[in-house]
């Protein structure tokens, strides 16, 4: 590629990463990272200022969560491709990386060659997702009865369950939830009900012990 040089804003909370990713895509020809940020409010205002060519995104910013700023930054500059990179498996992330607004979603553990990889694919205009999640997208397009019939689990949860689970995983009680996502405390508990229904569990003990242990896995 010839030209001007893309401009990368990084979104990761731990500096050894972003300074390793940022020697890695400043030694492209093809690319340049514009700024760096460690949580959701600077990587909005990072993005006001700097006006990237691409976001690169972890999903866990400390207390904050990565799906947050997708969604938000997708509402602000639907523009910008924005591209999802986590440690969490891709079955429950990835496509909610992808509703959420981002144009791809890669896993820290690949090699960092496929992250380079994954962010001139979605410069293009592409999307970018492992071989694995693009089979399994695509049986639900032409599949959907069977996507329906999936086991439940975590990747059941629709997104607002998902949110209140991903806050009683943080330890967050239903009070300070339903404040945080700007719901009723009725809501939050109707939603907590569904919750332990999906993943089999019968009390709001065995719910908040299943959440922590899933928060702590995958932290």
């Amino acid at each position: 590629m010839s030209g001007k040089k893309k401009r990368v804003l990084l979104v990761e909370d731990h500096p050894i990463v972003r300074h390793g990713l940022r020697v890695m895509i400043d030694d492209e020809a093809d690319l340049a990272v514009c700024g760096e940020a460690s949580g959701m409010k600077e990587a909005l205002t990072l993005v006001g200022e700097h006006k990237p060519d691409v976001v690169v995104i972890d999903i866990a910013l400390g207390p904050e969560n990565g799906l947050d700023l997708i969604r938000q930054l997708h509402e602000d500059v639907p523009q910008t491709p924005l591209l999802a990179l986590s440690m969490h498996d891709e079955a429950v992330y990835g496509e909610r990386a992808l509703r959420a607004g981002a144009k791809g979603y890669i896993m820290k553990k690949e090699a960092m060659d496929k992250l380079l990889t994954a962010i001139r694919r979605v410069l293009a205009g592409e999307l970018y997702v492992s071989d694995a999640m693009a089979a399994k997208l695509v049986n639900k397009l032409i599949n959907p009865a069977a996507a329906k019939d999936a086991p439940n689990g975590v990747e059941s949860l629709s997104e607002r369950e998902f949110q209140v689970f991903r806050l009683i995983a943080d330890g967050i009680g239903p009070s300070e939830i339903a404040q945080r996502l700007s719901l009723s405390v009725k809501t939050v508990e109707t939603h907590r009900e569904h919750v332990k229904e999906k993943l089999g569990l019968k009390t709001g003990a065995e719910l908040t012990r299943f959440c922590l242990q899933w928060g702590m896995e995958h932290r």
